[in-house]
């Protein structure tokens, strides 16, 4: 009797952690990279059935293993992985920059298509300032950015960027990112650590190699005496006038970046963790940790390719600076480099078999990291030391969606479902009708009515619940009310189809003869 309660207990608890990880959601995401071909298509000069199926067979083994987005890059150097009024097919794609797929097909088009039938979550990876990504051996469209506004752009090392410090270039950007979001249906928009660019180091070996930018600065940088905190200030224009557009057009689509795992170290700020490595404050001009307290984004995602206990830079130590740091409600994930366990890797730490599963308990114990997003797609398809196996048999064993984002719910609830509105109540025959609008654009499908004694509103729960309905009314008969002689509230919710609810509609109160 003893054994079987306990199996009770086990089932019972085993259940109830399970529930709990699908309530809350937990990202589960892979980047997929197309610059010069690293992830897909493994060859640009494919035809389309073969890109297609190349997708499927991917979308098919992510979803296999519990994969739940994917963070595709559409945009890898001003070029287009998708069908683009502003810019030219990649090259990486179709072999040529500006060649159209001939048959036709749209990748982004058809890949969103593909993992949501999967239940996975497409975010549309954007190069935001990276232009041609190699000088040597791109060749370049004619009607490509870089000939036709070449005042925007500058050359550092082997690439073109633009020049963010210019107002029409970042502009320009964020029409680039508008147009995705009004035609397509992304889950999200998703940059990673590229703004300014890497610094390129001197022949000589000592320092780094100026950027070409001094006369942008002379221009637009008034009130800044420092060029360094004028090229932060730019990005942070730009990072914030993007979700500011973004939300204008969908509320509902997510927008995240992914640094680099160092914000900055602690022997240059008391603020920062107790690494030695490329700071991504102070080389490339982003403040993410900024603005993801500012809350102008909605996820960050620090890539932190390191092992546990590296002497620059541990895993471990990272994981917890970055959960202690994100003082705001937006979510935090972590970037793992699973290339880092490929056959070629001669780092002894990152080939132990339990180095990326320990990485991952090391973000599930910690309250604030709601997931991870692994690069690249290609190492996650090779399966490197079994990881994905422990990611399908045991860590994602259960699947569950990606975790919710209340603020976008609530922007979603207002926007999308629709509040109820001009909610009145009418005497009609033997009953009291209480009436109520949603507006135009709502996509409610059914309504919550809560009733309450006396002419205030108190909690909406279930013991307050009066009915559910479909119509836009409710009857009461008056003989039910009646005999109470005294005043009655009510107020009135949507809800949506995944069963969210509006915030509540103005109240209405049924004065009752005394």
């Amino acid at each position: 009797m003893k054994k079987l309660s306990f199996t009770i207990l086990l089932i019972f608890l085993t259940h109830f952690i399970f529930s709990q990880e699908s309530k809350s959601g937990e990202m589960r995401g892979v980047w997929v990279a197309t610059v010069k071909n690293i992830d897909y298509p493994t060859s640009k000069y494919a035809d389309p059935q073969t890109h297609q199926n190349e997708i499927i067979k991917m979308l098919d083994y992510f979803q296999s293993i519990g994969i739940n987005a994917v963070f595709f890059q559409v945009r890898p150097a001003a070029d287009a992985f998708f069908n683009s009024s502003y810019e030219p097919w990649s090259e990486w794609l179709t072999g040529k920059q500006g060649k159209r797929p001939e048959p036709y097909w749209d990748p982004m088009e058809f890949i969103i298509y593909q993992a949501h039938k999967r239940n996975i979550e497409f975010h549309a990876w954007i190069n935001p300032f990276r232009a041609v990504a190699n000088i040597e051996t791109a060749n370049i469209a004619a009607d490509h950015i870089s000939k036709k506004k070449p005042e925007w752009i500058f050359t550092y090392g082997i690439n073109k960027y633009f020049d963010p410090g210019i107002p029409e270039v970042r502009e320009y950007t964020i029409e680039i990112i508008k147009d995705i979001v009004k035609r397509y249906d992304v889950d999200g928009i998703h940059f990673d650590d590229y703004f300014y660019p890497y610094p390129e180091k001197n022949e000589s070996g000592g320092g780094h190699i100026p950027l070409p930018d001094k006369e942008t600065f002379e221009k637009y940088g008034a009130g800044f005496s420092k060029i360094e905190d004028w090229r932060r200030d730019n990005m942070d224009k730009f990072v914030r006038e993007t979700g500011i557009e973004i939300k204008k057009i969908k509320p509902k689509v997510k927008y995240g970046i992914g640094p680099s795992g160092i914000w900055r170290n602690k022997g240059f700020d008391p603020k920062g963790s107790n690494t030695k490595g490329f700071a991504h404050y102070d080389y490339l001009y982003a403040d993410v940790l900024k603005w993801v307290n500012s809350e102008w984004i909605d996820y960050v995602v620090p890539q932190c390719y390191w092992n546990i206990g590296h002497s620059a830079a541990d895993y471990n130590e990272l994981v917890n600076w970055w959960s202690k740091s994100i003082t705001s409600n937006r979510h935090l994930y972590i970037g793992q480099g699973v290339y880092m366990a490929s056959a070629t890797s001669d780092n002894k730490k990152w080939q132990n078999p339990q180095e990326l599963p320990n990485q991952l308990r090391i973000n599930r114990e910690s309250k604030k990291v709601s997931g991870a997003v692994f690069y690249k797609a290609s190492s996650v398809l090779q399966n490197p030391l079994g990881f994905c196996d422990s990611l399908k048999n045991d860590f994602f064993a259960q699947a569950v969606l990606t975790p919710k984002m209340e603020w976008l719910e609530e922007v979603v609830i207002a926007e999308i479902i629709g509040i109820p509105r001009d909610i009145l109540d009418v005497k009609l025959g033997k009953s009291y009708v209480i009436s109520w609008e949603l507006p135009q654009e709502g996509k409610a499908v059914s309504y919550n009515v809560y009733k309450f004694e006396g002419n205030t509103a108190g909690e909406l729960n279930k013991d307050n619940l009066y009915e559910k309905t479909k119509d836009l009314y409710i009857s009461i008969p008056r003989k039910r009310l009646a005999i109470f002689k005294k005043d009655f509230t009510f107020i009135v919710t949507a809800v949506s189809k995944n069963g969210t609810e509006s915030k509540p509609s103005e109240k209405v109160i049924l004065r009752l003869k005394r």
